[in-house]
């Protein structure tokens, strides 16, 4: 009778456990894909206050079409973008052309001084800035989820809660990892 509560308590305990164990699994998990979404949620913010800073520019620098037109290809990668790759990728393409559409501005003192465009500049410095926290927050879940996925005794039950590794967060090209310089 004894050994039997004994058996039975151990038995119990490793079945809290197990349960413990793949529940974490599963939290960080969903901690990782609610991160991805939160960078996805900033950077569609980021492309749907393109068009409007794009048509402010254009009126003040119609000859510069080489530069909107990238400007609205890197948008158009960036909306289509889904894995954490390309859409890395595509926010690296986008920056760039944004830095470019930015530096037009800057040849335009009637446009600096425009309340719309310093208005839309604001909105793209907080946009960048809750982008990168975005981007910081992910990778922070990534680390987590990755830890436990490899540290013992999380990693023997990782395969049977179907978690795997993720990918970081990373940006491809050194120029590509500064914000676009927003100034006013």
């Amino acid at each position: 009778m004894k050994t039997t509560l004994i058996v039975g308590g151990i038995v119990l305990l490793l079945v809290i456990f197990f349960i413990a164990q793949y529940n974490r699994l599963i939290r960080l998990n969903i901690a990782v894909d609610e991160a991805f979404a939160q960078i996805e949620v900033q950077l569609k913010r980021r492309a749907d206050l393109i068009p409007n800073l794009v048509e402010t520019v254009k009126g003040y620098a119609t000859h510069e079409q080489s530069t909107f037109d990238a400007v609205i290809t890197a948008r158009a990668k960036a909306t289509t973008a889904s894995t954490v790759a390309d859409v890395s990728a595509a926010d690296g393409m986008l920056t760039q052309a944004l830095r470019g559409l930015l530096a037009v501005a800057e040849a335009y003192p009637d446009l600096k001084a425009s309340a719309n465009f310093i208005s839309l500049q604001e909105e793209l410095a907080t946009t960048e800035n809750k982008v990168a926290f975005s981007r910081q927050f992910y990778n922070d879940s990534v680390r987590l989820l990755n830890t436990a996925v490899k540290s013992i005794p999380t990693n023997f039950f990782a395969g049977f809660a179907k978690v795997d590794e993720r990918e970081f967060y990373e940006v491809d090209e050194a120029t590509n990892r500064n914000a676009p310089n927003v100034s006013f």
